[in-house]
């Protein structure tokens, strides 16, 4: 059984956290950030440190406090250095450009190039032209606009051909094997 919900969590400085009407807010140099509370978790803040308590000892009110407790860590880490993820993009004539900010037009082998529009709350990079960059503050929309970025063309496993994230792994195949009969 995990006990990371009973950890307090630290208040860096230039952070505000405030608890009203059952929704968290945490407010940083880069944004601000809301939580909606569950009614099985109460929320403490106390001058620099945070404390989520759950209202019963029942398996959800437990779980939710865990959970609620990793949420609001990571708004302060949204609001304080932000979140990225990197995709790289491999195959023959495969690239990404941004085009005025807001689309990312990517030629993946299809017949015509691919558009697809980028959400106010993410930035998106294309420091190279087979190289993605999605950075934002809330760890949620960054991880679904990199995996909806993924999903365009995802990498196959014999040539490696593809959208991947920079860290993964492509497990290669084989192939068919050339057999002389003689």
């Amino acid at each position: 059984m995990s006990r990371i919900g009973k950890k307090p969590i630290d208040i860096p400085k230039g952070v505000t956290v405030s608890v009203a009407d059952g929704v968290a807010t945490v407010q940083g140099t880069k944004g601000a950030l809301t939580l909606k509370l569950r009614p099985e978790v109460s929320v403490a803040v106390d001058g620099g440190k945070i404390a989520v308590s759950a209202s019963g000892e029942e398996r959800f009110s437990r779980a939710m406090r865990g959970t609620t407790r990793a949420h609001l860590a990571n708004m302060i880490q949204g609001v304080t250095k932000g979140y990225e993820k990197k995709l790289d993009i491999a195959g023959v004539g495969y690239e990404a450009n941004l085009e005025g900010g807001k689309t990312l037009v990517l030629k993946l082998g299809f017949n015509k190039p691919v558009r697809f529009a980028v959400p106010a709350t993410v930035t998106v990079e294309c420091p190279t032209l087979t190289a993605i960059v999605v950075k934002g503050m809330d760890i949620q929309q960054v991880g679904a606009v990199a995996a909806s970025i993924r999903k365009l063309r995802k990498p196959e496993p014999y040539k490696g051909k593809g959208i991947k994230y920079s860290d993964e792994v492509i497990k290669r195949k084989a192939g068919k094997a050339f057999a002389s009969g003689g």
